[in-house]
Order: C-alpha cells, then structure tokens, then sequence
C-alpha cells in the first residue's frame, strides 16, 4: 500500500525564535522532514532581490519540488499567503477567499494532485486570530463550498495553522466530515507554538474518512526549535 508523507509548517515568513530572517534554514528543516507534500503558512515572496527574498521559489527550488504561492494579502511589496510544496506534478490549484469584514486577508489554497490512481485535493489554510471571525471561517469553509465543492471527486486532505487551541467552532465543524490526525503522546507534547517552548496546539491535519494514518509527529530536531515560531507537525498517510 502507497504511503504519503505530508506535512504542515508555519514559518513565519522564515524568521527563526532568534528573530533572524533564514530561508536556507527553514529548507534544511524540510529536507529533515523529507515529505511528498508540505503546506506551508506565513510565506512572502519579494521578487527583484535576492533568491532567498522569493521564499516560495527558494525553497521549492533548493528542495527540487513543484510547487504554488497563493497571495492571501500583499506584503512589503511582495506576495504573502500559503504555499504547496510537492514532490508530484500538481494538477488544478485555486486561491478562495474567506476573509471576515475589518479583519485581515485570509484564504485558502486547494490543490489537486493526481498519485498513482488516487486523484487527492489538498486544502492548505491559515485561519483568524480573532474568535468571531474564525466562527465565520469554519461556516466559510463549508457553506462557501470550500470543502465541499461540487468537483471534488477524490479524497480531501485539510491542513494548516488554525489558531484554535481549544475546542472551537473550527475543529468541531471539520471533525464532522474528516479524521483529525492525532499524535498518540502526552498532552504536553501534542503542542506547536511556540517552538521553543509550546503551549498551543494551533496545527492540524483532517483527513477524509477513508484514508489511514501509519504514523505522525511534530518534529523536534534543534535546528526546527529555532527556525520559526511554529513546530512543523507531520504525517504518513496511507493511500
């Protein structure tokens, strides 16, 4: 049975807990985590500088991965959003939208990737800060047919920085329709943020019913502690 490795990171538009803006490390990270596909959170992409400004780029290029940007907002002059790395051809890909009023931009990145004879869509999200503004994402996220759009015809894998530690509206709504991958330790280590000392579990992966989990982690090595503000949390999925 085909097993898959995804993962999801948020890298803080790759600057470490030392407060140091380093793309080559958050690369070495994922090299580390070696997975077929990785959304990422928090990715800005300056093009016109230096390799390392356009971090999408710089790091599906340093990793050898396709991968796409989707702007949520412009930054510094630059796009701002979530990215998909893969070590497969990605198919389809769109960027939608779930921005509550007043509040910053947010949106979500699906991407379909054909694996073997799987058709997979890959939904790569990083939802509000603010209570009632995630409510409006979670009914966003169905109700928008974001999830649950008419031409979705394989299995749905949903990753991403929640920002929901506790028990909202968000995890409840997925838990409906998906399996949330769940690591089989002590709570205190079912926790992404801050790195260095974590006291939040604010990264998920949901997916759909049908698919199985052989194993999953955050990873933990010394150089992932000071790379960015989040654990990347990873899992094998198998098809």
């Amino acid at each position: 049975m085909r097993t898959v490795r995804v993962a999801t990171y948020n890298i803080h538009k790759c600057q470490g807990m030392d407060q140091r803006t380093r793309p080559e490390r958050i690369a070495r990270v994922l090299e580390e985590i070696n997975a077929d596909v990785v959304g990422l959170q928090e990715v800005l992409s300056i093009h016109g500088h230096r390799p390392e400004s356009d971090q999408a780029g710089f790091l599906a290029q340093a990793l050898g991965l396709h991968f796409v940007h989707a702007e949520a907002r412009r930054l510094h002059g630059g796009i701002y959003g979530n990215v998909l790395l893969s070590r497969f051809p990605i198919g389809s890909h769109d960027n939608l939208d779930i921005t509550h009023v007043g509040r910053e931009e947010r949106s979500v990145l699906r991407a379909d990737i054909p694996i073997d004879a799987l058709h997979l869509h890959f939904f790569n999200l990083h939802l509000g800060t603010g209570y009632f503004e995630r409510r409006f994402q979670a009914r966003a996220l169905m109700e928008h047919h974001v999830l649950n759009a008419p031409d979705l015809s394989g299995h749905r894998i949903v990753m991403g920085d929640l920002n929901e530690w506790t028990r909202g509206l968000v995890t409840r709504t997925l838990s409906e329709e998906f399996r949330r991958v769940d690591l089989e330790a002590p709570i205190f280590r079912r926790r992404t943020y801050p790195a260095l000392l974590p006291f939040l579990h604010l990264d998920y992966i949901y997916l759909e019913n049908s698919l199985r989990v052989r194993d999953a982690f955050f990873h933990t090595s010394r150089l992932a502690l000071i790379a960015s503000d989040h654990l990347p949390l990873v899992a094998d999925v198998a098809l």
